[in-house]
C-alpha cells in the first residue's frame, strides 16, 4: 500500500461544509477524483491534484527552505475519520493558499534541490524509503523524481489562489 499526497480545491462555502460535515467532504472528494480521473485536467483547471509518493520528498525540501505554509500536510485538521487514509485530513484557508502560491512561485525546483544529495533523503528516512523509490534514493536521477509534481503543485496552488479557493489535504 502506498501513501499518496492528495489535494482538493474548495470554495469558502465548501470548506465550511467540510468542517461541519467531514463525511460529506469525503464523498465530495471521491466524486471529484473519480470525475477528474476520466477527464485528466491540467493542474490549472483541476479541482483535485496528487503529488503521488513525492509528498515526503517535497516536504523535506520545503522544510529546508523554511517554507511558510505546510502545503504537504495542511495546517488545520477537520476530521478524525480514518476513511481519509493516513491521519486526519487537514485544510488551508484561502489566505494560506494565496501565501503558499506566492511562495511556491518564488522558489524553483532547482533552488529546492540545490545542495541536497540523495544520501540526505536516505539519512532523513524520506518516504518512500530507499529501495521503494523506483530507482532508489542512491541512484542517479532520484532528485528529479519530484520536479514534475512540484511544478504541477505550483500551478495548482496558483489557480486555487486566483479563484480564492481554500484547500483540503490528506494522505491516502
Amino acid at each position: 500500500m502506498s501513501m499518496i499526497g492528495e489535494y482538493l480545491r474548495v470554495t469558502a462555502a465548501e470548506l465550511d461544509r467540510a468542517i461541519q460535515d467531514p463525511d460529506w467532504a469525503l464523498h465530495f472528494a471521491e466524486d471529484v477524483q473519480d470525475a477528474e480521473e476520466r477527464s485528466e485536467p491540467a493542474p490549472t483547471e483541476a479541482r483535485h491534484f496528487s503529488v503521488s509518493k513525492t509528498w515526503d520528498m517535497l516536504g523535506f525540501l520545503l522544510t529546508r527552505v523554511d517554507f511558510p505554509v505546510d502545503v504537504i500536510h495542511g495546517e488545520e485538521p477537520f476530521a478524525e475519520d480514518e476513511d481519509w487514509g493516513y491521519g486526519p485530513p487537514r485544510y488551508l484557508r484561502t489566505e494560506r493558499v494565496r501565501l503558499a502560491a506566492r511562495a511556491l512561485r518564488a522558489i524553483t525546483y532547482d533552488q529546492l534541490v540545490s545542495g541536497v544529495s540523495p544520501a540526505d533523503l536516505t539519512k532523513a528516512d524520506v518516504y518512500p524509503l530507499a529501495g521503494a523509490y523506483p530507482l532508489g534514493w542512491d541512484k542517479p536521477g532520484a532528485l528529479e523524481w519530484g520536479r514534475h509534481r512540484y511544478d504541477g503543485l505550483t500551478q495548482f496552488f496558483e489557480a486555487a489562489a486566483a479563484a480564492e479557493d481554500a484547500m483540503l489535504l490528506w494522505l491516502d
